[in-house]
């Protein structure tokens, strides 16, 4: 069921692709992407941690779960700009 707009569901795992650095920074964090050569800009310091820890939780929507609703929308324009640059990837079940 998609639930963003994007290919992005809230039923299912994602997780930091394997193949991005974040590099932390005063604003929150370089993402570099060593495949496609992308660099993308995260800036929060929270939604860094939130991406870091996205591949610990079961589905996007519990990742999501209990943020207040205009972080969580934030966060989802932010995770589908992520998941368009391959940023994040869905999990393997």
């Amino acid at each position: 069921m998609p639930a963003t707009g994007t290919d992005l569901h809230l039923d299912r795992p994602y997780q930091l692709n394997p193949s991005v650095a974040l590099r932390p920074e005063p604003f929150g964090a370089l993402a570099y992407h060593f495949g496609n050569r992308r660099l993308s800009f995260l800036k929060a310091p929270e939604l860094v941690t939130f991406v870091r820890e996205l591949g610990s939780h079961p589905s996007l929507g519990a990742a999501l779960a209990g943020l207040p609703e205009r972080t969580r929308a934030n966060y989802l324009r932010a995770l589908n700009s992520l998941a368009a640059t391959d940023m994040i990837v869905e999990q393997d079940p």
